[in-house]
């Protein structure tokens, strides 16, 4: 019998690849969470599939989204990155990555690693909102408007309410599988779930 999957990511391999091994794990590893993070800041207007088929391109680009040596890039950095065959030409995205490299290593700095911080807002718990695994997704909601207003008051960019929910589903602090993916179980037999309702998004 075929395994059944979040219909979003049927549309090509890399896509099924990236939904079956990463997407709603909950994730510590504050390297990766840079690399997530920074593709949704490049897939701002854009969409999640061309991000999954660049991202050796942004490896390549941004040092395997090594935070530390990205914080140093300088302006040939920027053009160098800017003139890679297949990369996504906006200065402005790129300077953010760059900008936002400095802010991530601000946090780490304050509370030890950017995941401690991050996780502090679910209190270590990966959230089943009710109606969420039938699919009723909103766009944001409560939680990642206050983690949005705390991410921007400490200087980052491009990372509105919308961007920072597909973050939170990305890295598994909200288990945003549908409930008939052979990946919901999985996902809710491996982490500290905490059930909320709808209207208690916060």
């Amino acid at each position: 019998m075929e395994m059944k999957r979040c219909p979003w990511c049927l549309c090509n391999e890399k896509m099924i690849k990236y939904h079956d091994e990463e997407w709603g794990v909950p994730l510590h590893d504050d390297q990766k969470q840079f690399e997530f993070l920074m593709m949704e800041v490049m897939q701002c207007g854009l969409n999640w599939n061309m991000m999954i088929q660049k991202r050796e391109i942004f490896r390549k680009c941004f040092d395997e989204f090594d935070y530390r040596k990205v914080a140093l890039y300088t302006d040939e950095d920027i053009w160098r990155i800017s003139d890679t065959e297949g990369m996504i030409r906006s200065e402005r995205k790129i300077r953010a990555v760059v900008h936002n490299a400095e802010c991530f290593l601000k946090i780490q700095e304050e509370f030890g690693t950017f995941s401690d911080y991050l996780w502090k807002f679910t209190k270590g718990k990966t959230i089943l909102y009710m109606g969420h695994q039938r699919g009723e997704l909103p766009a944001k909601n409560g939680l990642s408007d206050r983690v949005s207003a705390d991410l921007k008051k400490r200087g980052f960019k491009y990372l509105g309410s919308v961007t920072v929910y597909s973050h939170l589903q990305a890295c598994g602090m909200i288990n945003d599988h549908a409930e008939d993916c052979f990946r919901y179980q999985e996902v809710m037999e491996n982490c500290r779930i905490v059930r909320k309702r709808r209207d208690n998004e916060g």
